[in-house]
């Protein structure tokens, strides 16, 4: 029996890897239409010029970057009416309509104006720009801020901004403390009152550099917009076939994209007999984007071809076949809280950590067990967070979404806000010895489990905020820093931390690094920014930080994986995805020298 499912395995493993060498051979540009020229300003060249052109429908982009020269060459997937639009900083948007046939070649040409006027030079900055605005009287509200208040979204971008008064910031981050921001009472003032007087709808008094770098001459990004504006599109992952997986947290939902022809579908998840908002149904979390009860997060690809999910919602693991469309679902127990990261070990068993009840759980696809293994608690505070949490939630849910758990939590009471409490968050395997990592994120510690006996051992990580983190192929273990603009590297060897900022486009602007992942092939370092619509490469052999801008405004990225054909792949999924430019999240990968085939 057991040489038979070896068998059917090694046969599915087999048909996973011939679908990926067609995968790799069919993207290949057969008959591509070409668009190149240049981009100018009164004679001179804009190095760095995004040129953009959207597809007929408007659902799929491809972007390159200007030359030192402003020149640029755009291989395009797509034929018919093309939209062409530039874009660079402090410069207006300039838009051209041109019909493309196939293995046709055309010159377009752009004569760039500078802006003018406080309004469009307001609208063109990214949201860390306009978090300059922001005068803290109280360093510890503004950390409390960049912690709690941006895990989820941009501050600052067009839809975050607006005008308010101090009530009406009360109701917003009142509203968020339901998506689990935990503020204590003078945070929570200070963050109403800080947002009130600093956003004034005035232009932020900042001068913003973009670095030009050369090897932006060579990328290439390819977009693709997915679902509907309260989609909530978590974690993508490219599957064996090459397509693009994604699970919406939101809708209860996965996507799964067509790289080459642009199809997207739509699966469900099952239902469960839980209410909209599954076991966290006492919380108000983002009304009218959870509409569900699974609120799916995470998802890793076996072997074998199933997808991994974990449900944070419904307190489930899921599996997915994307060969029969089958989804099961098995109960990790209503008291286990938010099930989150989730990644698989050379074994093919599956770990994730699970957030709002300190613990990472081992589920052995071959038997069907979970092991939940409880994490250290860190302080008394957090010990009572730990034990009292989950049947605060389940007595809280007699009262939908009016918030209980928070109104009663020693978080509010004793000062302690986000220190309450643990979070594990990041988890991964070390590809040296097989150990589980993990990151715990208000805890500010990094945690190694034996994956045979399950001894824990701790450390204290140099700069706060350490979320989705990832080793590299020797074994070195790569941490965001998310509360402090950061990346940490860590020597699992001789136990010792090195730190590295990241670059800001003005000195009083910050960043929340959220992912990082490890080209497999070059060792460098993919880190997302997500406050200034750009995404990072850092070079360890140098110490550089490379900058590739995103076309797309409020560009908000999550985890962070390579596809074969040599994309850096995500999903832009700020909550709520109405407030991204155009309306829709996306799916989309970053090609560094540009996509297979092309040349330059």
């Amino acid at each position: 029996m057991n040489s038979f499912r070896d068998s059917a395995s090694a046969l599915r493993t087999f048909r996973l890897q011939l679908a990926a060498i067609f995968l790799a051979v069919s993207a290949l540009p057969a008959a591509a239409a070409v668009l190149a020229g240049s981009v100018l300003s009164e004679g001179q060249p804009i190095a760095g010029t995004m040129i953009t052109a959207s597809d007929p429908s408007g659902k799929r982009r491809e972007t390159v970057y200007c030359d030192a020269s402003g020149r640029y060459k755009l291989w395009l997937s797509f034929v018919g009416k093309v939209s062409v639009r530039t874009r660079a900083l402090y410069y207006r948007d300039m838009l051209q309509v041109v019909e493309m046939a196939s293995d046709s070649t055309r010159t377009l040409n752009f004569a760039l104006t500078r802006q003018n006027g406080a309004a469009e030079l307001s609208d063109s900055l990214p949201a860390s720009a306009h978090l300059s605005t922001l005068s803290w009287s109280n360093r510890d509200s503004r950390a409390a801020f960049v912690s709690q208040c941006n895990y989820c979204h941009q501050i600052g971008n067009a839809l975050t901004r607006t005008p308010r008064d101090v009530d009406a910031w009360r109701t917003i981050v009142r509203r968020m403390e339901g998506y689990l921001a935990m503020l204590n009472r003078r945070e929570f003032e200070d963050i109403s009152r800080t947002l009130a007087q600093g956003f004034d709808g005035k232009t932020p008094a900042v001068i913003e550099r973009h670095p030009y770098h050369s090897d932006l001459a060579h990328a290439k990004l390819k977009e693709w917009f997915v679902g509907d504006g309260m989609s909530f599109i978590h974690d993508a992952e490219v599957g064996a076939d090459g397509k693009l997986y994604g699970v919406d947290q939101g809708h209860d939902v996965i996507w799964r994209l067509d790289r080459q022809t642009g199809q997207i579908d739509r699966i469900s998840l099952p239902d469960i007999d839980l209410p909209e908002g599954g076991v966290f149904s006492a919380m108000q979390l983002p009304i009218g984007i959870y509409t569900g009860k699974h609120g799916p997060h995470s998802l890793a690809q076996a072997k074998d071809g199933r997808f991994w999910i974990t449900n944070s919602l419904s307190s489930t693991l899921a599996s997915f076949n994307p060969e029969s469309g089958e989804v099961r679902l098995y109960d990790v127990g209503r008291t286990h809280l938010y099930p989150h990261t989730v990644r698989i070990d050379r074994e093919g068993v599956v770990w994730f950590t699970i957030a709002a009840s300190n613990e990472v759980a081992r589920f052995d696809p071959s038997t069907e067990k979970f092991t939940v293994i409880t994490l250290p608690h860190d302080g008394f505070w957090r010990a009572v967070s730990d034990y009292a949490f989950p049947y605060v939630l389940k007595l809280a849910s007699w009262f939908p979404k009016m918030n209980f758990p928070l109104m009663v939590s020693h978080h509010k009471w004793t000062g302690e806000g986000r220190d309450a409490f643990n979070v594990p968050y990041g988890i991964d395997v070390n590809p040296v010895d097989g150990s589980i990592w993990y990151a715990k994120l208000n805890a500010n510690k990094i945690g190694r489990i034996d994956p045979h006996n399950f001894d824990i051992i701790e450390y204290d990580t140099p700069l706060r905020g350490p979320r989705r983190m990832r080793f590299d192929a020797q074994g070195t273990l790569w941490i965001p820093a998310f509360d402090e603009g950061a990346l940490m590297r860590f020597d699992p060897r001789t136990e010792q931390f090195e730190t590295f900022r990241l670059p800001l486009l003005a000195p009083n602007e910050y960043e929340v690094p959220y992912a990082v992942n490890i080209h497999p092939k070059s060792g460098d370092v993919w880190v997302t920014s997500n406050m200034s619509d750009r995404i990072f490469r850092f070079v360890p052999a140098t110490g550089e930080f490379i900058s590739y801008p995103m076309p797309t405004r409020v560009t908000w990225l999550r985890d962070l994986v390579f596809s074969r054909d040599g994309g850096i792949c995500s999903v832009s999924s700020n909550l709520p995805a109405y407030a991204i430019e155009g309306g829709l999240a996306s799916f989309l990968c970053l090609y560094p020298d540009g996509s297979p085939g092309e040349t330059h």
